[in-house]
């Protein structure tokens, strides 16, 4: 039998890699996995490098199993970018595949009634959607039942020991428990240690009774040159970049840890003559659906991304991968660099570390999992609630970000302490513990990744075999292909118009500096009678600042004025100028009072500081430079009524911040007057923007005080 399930596993590949010889032939080991799965009906994790033909494994699988009366496959899958992948490769083997994702919801009904007549043969999930109420409640059962073969893609996400993590994908694990028996079940990554393989594998026999195959193959990728470019300062990493990426083979990927970091390559690299495009988590999908196919048809050299393209973008052409600064995990960035050589002999893999990477590393680490406090917080927020709690309504209670509450939740349902409904979230009143040495661990553990990049930076040795080592591959050896086997292929040269060039763009000041103009919901439930759009006379007007702390420009020269033990100063000399140049540009530019514009507004006539008590000295001295140079009065300062400094109010929460900036902010009478009586628009200065919620309640009690319009004006924005 097996042997004509194989000639059929075999004839299905042909049509999926487009061979129409009939020639096409599986892999012993990928041979084994659908034998496991469409005979033997068994549960498998298959660790294999990028490439390797995961993919082709699961549509051969369900072409076999549909043929055999199987429901649908369902494939679990984190990004868009893989589900359009997917859906156009089953095409070709004649699999009829559709997606439930956040880009489609007006397609989902229609979607689900096709599924339910059993027209579908693979349906495509975000993990998101296992915990959406209306999935989950009324979708998901009936998908569980008819299922014939579940996917579970990226599976290290299953693992919170994985370098990537998901709440929402260890929702898995009650939908495991839940399938029929006999229904097959298929784990695939390319980014699991020995660790994140075994808790994945035991959590893949949940509810089967028996456990899980694992095939587990080296990890080498013999299409990939790995080097490293140790350059001096960002200039030189973007004018290396503008000398030599038409040298690179093919089309490619430029990595960035920021948006803001890309954004600006992006610009830099087009003013240099180069088709690049930007994609990021603030790219419109629509853009980024752009962007992904002019690289794969090359119309682009490169797309300058951050992780937002990561997992599953397939170009088997691809012919380089360029970090510009060091990801935090050698597992992440083996993940990252398998997206190129996947189609051809040869692919440039080259790093460029900078001096910046460790404080954005620090930055991402800081956003971990909440202290036991908040959390139990919220929980009693929600237990004491009569209704589910949406995150708007939350927000005003408890601490915390929309987005870092909105994953401990996650978390917590996981756990059993807390149920998304429709409308919100309840708690379960189940008992839970705080895990403290479990998020201690994690917290370890990413500290032990970041030092194993920087030995991978450092590193005389062969590069593969390190990153192999990372992932415990048994099999790793030197590679003789990387930069310390074969030597190096690229030198660190750049051209002094390249880097003069690169210097300008990134010593060139100024971000704008949008106002907020609508209040956070929920402030009437905390006693603050403040809702909805921010009236006109109320708000502050566009805003300038230096630059942003995430910059790879003047973000390296501001963050150690902001670091936690930095100390209070005047402004230096160099920062206090470029604030005037950005002044300057700013009262010329489009919209600005010297613009000559019928609509412009009218030129400031004072400036007003923000009182400070971890930086005085600096905001003061930044606000009397300004007030000389443009022949302002200074007109005073914003307070903080009492003794409660700024830097203990809450930071993470809009909601949160405004309530207490409503509270303790005030305007002196010798202010007032003066604002009244200055006859036109003030600058508000301030050290930095965060949230922008200081800027506005400032800006409104200014307004409200007799002042014509408030331009704040800061050093850096956090971003």
């Amino acid at each position: 039998m097996n042997a004509d399930l194989r000639a059929q596993a075999d004839s299905v590949l042909a049509r999926l890699v487009g061979d129409r010889s009939g020639t096409a032939r599986l892999r012993e080991d990928q041979w084994r996995a659908i034998e496991a799965l469409v005979a033997d009906r068994r549960r498998a994790l298959v660790v294999q490098r990028t490439g390797w033909g995961k993919s082709a494994v699961y549509f051969v699988a369900t072409s076999l199993l549909r043929a055999r009366g199987s429901g649908p496959t369902v494939i679990v899958s984190p990004l868009l970018a893989l589900m359009r992948n997917q859906v156009d490769a089953a095409a070709r083997a004649g699999i009829h595949a559709r997606t439930i994702n956040s880009a489609n919801p007006e397609e989902w009904e229609t979607i689900q009634a096709e599924v339910a007549a059993g027209e579908v043969d693979v349906l495509l999930v975000s993990p998101e959607r296992l915990n959406n109420p209306e999935f989950r409640d009324q979708v998901l059962p009936k998908l569980a039942a008819a299922t014939g073969l579940l996917v579970v893609d990226e599976a290290h996400c299953i693992s919170d020991w994985g370098h990537d993590f998901r709440p929402d994908y260890r929702r898995l694990r009650t939908m495991l428990a839940d399938l029929p028996p006999g229904v097959p079940v298929l784990a695939t990554t390319a980014t699991a240690n020995a660790r994140v393989t075994a808790d994945v594998a035991e959590q893949l026999g949940t509810g089967a009774g028996t456990d899980a195959l694992v095939l587990r193959g080296p990890l080498d990728r013999e299409s990939l040159s790995l080097a490293v470019l140790q350059l001096p300062d960002n200039p030189h990493r973007l004018a290396w970049l503008a000398d030599h990426l038409d040298e690179l083979p093919g089309s490619g990927i430029v990595y960035t840890l920021t948006v803001a970091a890309a954004e600006e390559v992006t610009a830099y690299l087009r003013q240099r003559g180069h088709a690049v495009a930007s994609y990021t988590g603030r790219t419109e999908n629509a853009d980024r659906m752009q962007a992904e196919e002019d690289l794969l048809a090359n119309r682009v050299k490169a797309l300058v991304a951050t992780s937002a393209l990561g997992m599953g973008f397939d170009k088997p052409d691809l012919g380089f991968v360029v970090h510009l600064g060091s990801p935090s995990s050698p597992i992440a960035y083996y993940q990252q660099v398998g997206r190129a050589g996947r189609g051809v002999e040869h692919a440039e893999v080259l790093l460029l570390p900078g001096r910046d990477d460790e404080a954005i590393w620090q930055y991402f680490a800081s956003v971990a999992f909440p202290p036991e406090e908040q959390v139990r917080r919220t929980l009693d927020v929600l237990a004491r609630s009569d209704r589910p709690m949406s995150l708007p309504a939350l927000e005003p209670l408890v601490d915390l970000r929309r987005t870092r509450l909105e994953t401990m939740l996650k978390v917590l349902d996981v756990d059993g302490a807390v149920h998304r409904v429709k409308g919100g979230w309840t708690a379960t009143g189940q008992p839970w513990a705080y895990d403290a040495e479990r998020y201690a661990w994690v917290a370890r553990q990413r500290a032990a990744e970041q030092q194993a990049m920087r030995e991978y930076a450092a590193t005389t040795r062969c590069r593969m075999e390190f990153l192999r080592r990372q992932l415990d591959d048994e099999e790793a050896a030197p590679c003789g292909r990387c930069d310390n086997c074969a030597g190096a292929r690229y030198t660190a040269d750049v051209s002094q118009a390249a880097l003069d060039s690169a210097r300008g763009e990134l010593s060139r000041p100024g971000v704008e500096l949008e106002p907020r103009r609508m209040w956070p919901t929920g402030l009437p439930a905390v006693g603050v009678d403040l809702k909805g759009r921010i009236p006109a006379g109320e708000q502050a007007g566009t805003g300038r600042a230096l630059g942003r702390l995430s910059d790879i420009g003047w973000g390296n020269r501001l963050r150690p004025m902001f670091a936690p033990q930095a100390p209070d100063v005047r402004v230096p000399d160099d920062v206090a100028q470029a604030v005037v140049s950005v002044l300057a540009d700013w009262a010329r530019g489009p919209g600005g009072w010297a613009s000559g514009a019928p609509d412009a507004p009218p030129r400031p006539v004072g400036v007003v500081a923000m009182a400070s008590r971890t930086r005085p000295q600096l905001i003061g001295s930044l606000a009397a430079r300004i007030a000389e140079v443009g022949r302002m009065p200074l007109l005073g300062t914003v307070e903080y009524a009492g003794d409660t400094p700024e830097f203990g109010l809450p930071s993470s929460n809009s909601a949160q911040r405004v309530r207490a900036l409503h509270q303790l902010l005030t305007v002196p009478r010798e202010l007032a007057d003066a604002v009244a009586g200055s006859g036109g628009p003030v600058l508000l200065v301030d050290d930095r923007a965060e949230s922008g919620w200081t800027l506005a309640v400032a800006a409104r009690l200014l307004r409200k005080a007799g002042a014509e319009g408030v331009f704040p004006l800061v050093l850096a924005v956090q971003q």
